[in-house]
């Protein structure tokens, strides 16, 4: 059947849009805050063998692995795969997942086979009266994060987790709605194992009518194009971006580009973690090998395969051209090699909640690392790690409430193009995943914002500049238990390329309430539980990375982040040789052709955990 090339890029447009839609349903649906005000879920459509081939607005580390959730289930119910079926999944292990808080709910759409285009005889079987053999062609899902699982602590996020049972309920591919039926009795289970089942019960149902939107909109497009022609044209999709990718990955020099990144800890000590990785390019062959990775670690950063696929396909989407497709045929010509046993490819029982951020960002990176060495103009200075914690406690009434921390998160580095946005968010997001309104986390929770603003001096030096991170302080009005996790608090994390410089490392500590405003703090754990009275959280996010040589800067950008306050007088002239007046309204050019010239002038691109911005 000859492809018409029009055809099949409205078709790819309408399933892009149809995912889309899927997310407006959730967001405007939802019981939680994390749906409805963070859009902490993904939306997508995939193919009758379970490969994903639509996707939109969603996050990155959600739908790289959406293939593997839809392949799980068609394992584990081959054959049993019924119209008005609908499941749910979850586990890292044995469902394709890649941490227990995000649950897949995946709806199956069956047409009438052979259906003539406009024939009316080929929408949704048994949704709108199709007639004819149903066939199976594809499914519609959701990937979302749940308030809360079960485990050892309320909010999902269980820093104190050696294996995976601490962290929740472990959710196998299970048949959620049998022929249109809702089972009650796994529904029940489902809720009495959450700490906020009001929260999960409205959270289900936004999942469960967001697919139920996705499979009627698919079905009315298999209806316009026929059955058949609409299996073909997903062959088509898949082929065309596997086209695409291949063009990008030829104009890379054949040859081996060997990188590493790390972390410094495993939850629970002190110590240097590392992921390493040789990309391989050959024509418009690559391959991505992870041998060489340390071993999986007691903590709960430990990564599932699917998770791991996840994160390589976001770095290699990130550093192409960003209209190349987003489905996996995109990625058909790259092998990726996770041995088994290491960070990126767990073995049961090690616990991965904290996967999808970290050991998610050091993939990133080391990926980003050894592509930079292929095309040097293409690199990102590096993201900063993040402060991403949250409290949790109980109402008067006894039941839960879970607060996560999300506005202290992470801070892009500087592009070849732009300097580094102030907050974006996990680089896992991509800038998907929206902070939530603080004046309703006030009506909402028992939190007083007292500031949350950009830093000075912060962000990595460069002729593009990487993104400042922020000064962030919450009072936490109530008795809590606090859940600790963050990174880039003693090594420094968004690192500069192309002669930028590192952006500062970040500060947390709390203040308790009866200590008062300027009283004694203590210094945070960087994981760990602690159950305190009313306290005052107090974070500076660490910052980005620059780009280029920060003695190239334009005077009139460093005399901005001057009046802005995200340089100092003083950081103007140490990080970029820049005079500024005292009083931030002027630049001295003279004097500061003199200082961009002496042979002390240049900023050191290294590490510098002892800089300690201003502000």
């Amino acid at each position: 059947m000859a492809r018409d090339p029009v055809t099949l890029a409205l078709m790819q447009k309408r399933l892009d849009q149809i995912s889309r839609h899927m997310g407006w349903v959730m967001t405007r649906t939802a019981r939680s805050p994390i749906f409805s005000q963070s859009h902490d879920f993904s939306c997508f459509v995939n193919g009758p063998d379970g490969t994903l081939v639509a996707n939109a607005d969603g996050l990155p580390i959600h739908t790289g692995g959406g293939g593997f959730a839809a392949r799980a289930l068609l394992r584990r119910f081959a054959g049993r795969v019924n119209p008005e079926d609908v499941f749910v999944l979850s586990d890292p292990y044995v469902a394709g997942g890649n941490h227990l808080p995000d649950w897949v709910i995946a709806r199956p759409v069956f047409v009438a086979e052979a259906a003539a285009p406009g024939s009316g005889t080929g929408g949704a079987v048994g949704a709108v009266g199709a007639v004819g053999a149903p066939v199976l062609a594809g499914f519609c899902c959701n990937r979302a994060h749940q308030s809360d699982i079960g485990g050892g602590l309320a909010g999902t996020y269980n820093p104190e987790a050696t294996e995976i049972w601490h962290e929740g309920i472990r959710l196998p591919v299970m048949k959620l709605v049998d022929r249109g039926e809702v089972r009650d009795d796994l529904w029940e289970l489902l809720l009495i194992n959450s700490r906020t089942p009001e929260l999960l019960d409205g959270d289900l149902r936004a999942m469960l009518g967001s697919t139920r939107i996705g499979v009627e909109r698919v079905a009315a497009l298999v209806d316009e194009l026929g059955t058949d022609a609409y299996l073909d044209y997903l062959d088509g999709i898949l082929e065309h971006a596997d086209r695409r990718f291949r063009e990008a990955v030829a104009g890379l020099p054949d040859g081996r580009y060997r990188a590493e990144e790390s972390t410094d800890n495993d939850c629970f000590e002190q110590r240097e973690i590392t992921i390493r990785v040789a990309v391989t390019v050959k024509g418009d062959d690559m391959t991505v090998d992870f041998t060489g990775t340390d071993p999986q670690i007691l903590g709960f950063k430990n990564s599932s395969l699917a998770n791991t696929y996840s994160a390589t396909y976001l770095a290699l989407s990130s550093f192409f051209e960003p209209d190349l497709p987003r489905n996996e045929g995109t990625y058909r010509c790259v092998e990726i090699v996770a041995p088994e046993g290491s960070i990126v490819n767990s073995l049961p029982p090690a616990p991965m909640t904290m996967n999808t951020v970290f050991v998610a960002w050091e993939i990133v990176h080391a990926l980003w690392k050894a592509l930079g060495q292929a095309d040097p103009s293409r690199a990102c200075a590096g993201w900063a790690k993040t402060i991403h914690g949250h409290v949790t406690g109980y109402r008067p009434d006894g039941t839960s409430w879970v607060m996560y921390q999300w506005h202290a998160m992470g801070t892009p580095g500087a592009t070849g193009e732009r300097d580094g946005f102030a907050q974006m968010g996990h680089i896992i997001t991509l800038g998907g995943l929206d902070l939530p309104n603080l004046e309703f986390y006030e009506q909402l929770y028992p939190v007083r914002y007292r500031r949350w603003e950009q830093r000075c001096d912060a962000g990595g030096p460069g002729h593009y500049r990487g993104g400042t991170g922020v000064h962030y302080e919450a009072d936490i009005l109530a008795p809590a238990a606090w859940s600790f996790r963050a990174e880039g608090l003693v090594t420094p994390s968004g690192y500069g390329v192309g002669g930028g410089c590192f952006g500062a490392v970040g500060e947390e500590s709390v203040v308790p309430a009866d200590a008062g405003r300027d009283g004694p703090a203590f210094t945070a754990p960087k994981y760990g539980i602690r159950r305190l009275g009313p306290a005052c959280m107090v974070a500076a996010t660490p910052g980005g990375g620059g780009w280029g040589d920060p003695l190239t800067r334009r005077t009139d950008a460093v005399l901005r982040d001057v009046r802005d306050g995200v340089v100092s007088v003083a950081g103007a002239a140490r990080d970029y040789g820049v005079v500024v007046a005292e009083d931030g309204r002027s630049v001295d050019e003279a004097a500061t052709a003199a200082l961009r010239a002496a042979p002390l002038a240049r900023p050191v691109a290294e590490p510098a955990a002892e800089r300690a911005p201003t502000g």
